[in-house]
């Protein structure tokens, strides 16, 4: 198996030719969940362009997407007018421009690969946000009170981000975490059966103590959960799956372990779906190891055709012995 990563390693590998030999470009390739990608040279080869259309951009539009990466490739993103024809954001970088030495080049070529992460991580840092402020007035709320009273739990605004047909990640802040459902839709009975498994062994893993700090994570089938059960539209059959995060406030306690815990969460998806085609292909493989060794049992198994022997009596005739 593989590890995925958060960048994109097409990005990646053409910004650093370009970086090292201005060349002319027009590349278009998918990245998961259907995201595209188009990496060109309109006007000069000097300046290339990276564009990207992402199925959820109007969902991400409404949590701030726009202004975040405005602020993460400051000099680099155009103007929505400018953005090229049936892409959502694009990037222009001039290669006469560049930094200074390789150590920064690097880390620009780390940074502009990782265009889906950021875009995808605003309504995320949103919510951690929110958390933060939701905390602090149900503190102020629970001084203010009596000691026998609670306050009453707030919560925040819930982010639904429709990031691929029929599924979606749904986010939401409350004072003391922020939950992320995952809904996964299982299009065959034989995925289905290994993604129950996979996600059961989820819920039981952080019952070891090494991994007591991990996000608390259930799973439900058919029936969503409470958080998002209200909305309508929802499917309710038993080829859905619903994944719950709950992340606490140390999961995001500071910038660094933020971008960590979006990194690794906006990848939960791609992982599970990959573990159970790996999973698959194994057991194909074995099932087919089996069948070649029982088919060579057989083949030794199978009685020679001996020639029957000829003999003699006592006359001299001869006679064949069956």
């Amino acid at each position: 198996m593989i590890l995925l990563e958060s960048h994109n390693v097409i990005i990646s590998d053409v910004l650093s030719d370009r970086f090292q030999k201005a060349s002319r470009a027009d590349i278009q390739f998918v990245d998961f969940d259907s995201v595209r990608f188009h990496i060109s040279t309109p006007e000069s080869k000097t300046v290339v362009v990276l564009s990207m259309s992402i199925q959820c951009w109007p969902d991400l539009l409404k949590y701030g997407a726009r202004q975040h990466l405005e602020q993460q490739y400051a000099g680099y993103i155009l103007p929505e007018a400018s953005t090229e024809f049936e892409y959502n954001v694009s990037l222009a970088i001039d290669l006469e421009r560049l930094p200074a030495t390789e150590e920064e080049r690097a880390e620009l070529v780390s940074h502009l690969s990782l265009l889906k992460r950021n875009a995808l991580a605003a309504p995320f840092l949103g919510a951690f946000e929110e958390q933060k402020q939701l905390q602090a007035n149900y503190k102020d709320a629970a001084g203010a009170q009596q000691m026998d009273l609670q306050p009453t739990e707030s919560k925040g605004e819930l982010k639904v981000i429709n990031y691929r047909d029929g599924e979606a990640i749904f986010v939401r802040a409350s004072h003391d975490r922020v939950t992320v459902i995952f809904s996964t839709e299982f299009k065959d009975e034989t995925d289905r059966i290994y993604g129950r498994v996979f996600l059961q062994e989820f819920v039981d893993a952080r019952k070891l103590q090494s991994l007591q700090s991990a996000p608390q994570v259930t799973y439900s089938n058919r029936e969503p959960p409470l958080e998002i059960r209200q909305i309508p539209g929802l499917k309710r059959s038993e080829d859905v799956g619903y994944v719950t995060f709950i992340l606490s406030p140390r999961h995001f306690a500071n910038p660094t372990q933020a971008l960590q815990t979006i990194s690794r969460i906006q990848l939960f998806r791609d992982y599970l779906h990959y573990h159970i085609k790996c999973s698959k292909a194994y057991m194909h493989s074995r099932m087919r190891f089996r069948v070649a060794e029982f088919l060579k049992v057989l083949n030794r198994a199978k009685p020679e055709n001996a020639a029957p022997a000829e003999r003699k009596t006592i006359s001299g005739r001869t006679f064949r012995s069956r």
